[in-house]
């Protein structure tokens, strides 16, 4: 398997994802006060949403990228 066809493969999976879930979220540590030796963190809970048309578009562009490479090899 090239390297054409694993990143087309990756795409198709990227977007799929993208499409069935709509976004990621994640934790992130700030650090909210900070007196001397004292250090005071909040975790944040942050959300990234995928839009719709760059599933659709990952999920396009890896379909290409598979057929291109199948063609060339």
């Amino acid at each position: 398997m090239n390297s054409t066809k694993i990143v087309a493969i990756a795409l198709i999976a990227a977007g799929v994802l993208g499409l069935a879930y709509g976004g990621f979220s994640y934790t992130k540590d700030t650090t909210a006060v900070k007196l001397g030796p004292i250090e005071l963190t909040v975790k944040e809970k942050e959300t990234v949403n995928v839009p719709m048309w760059a599933g659709i578009g990952a999920i396009v562009a890896g379909g290409v990228l598979l057929v291109l490479g199948s063609k060339k090899g």
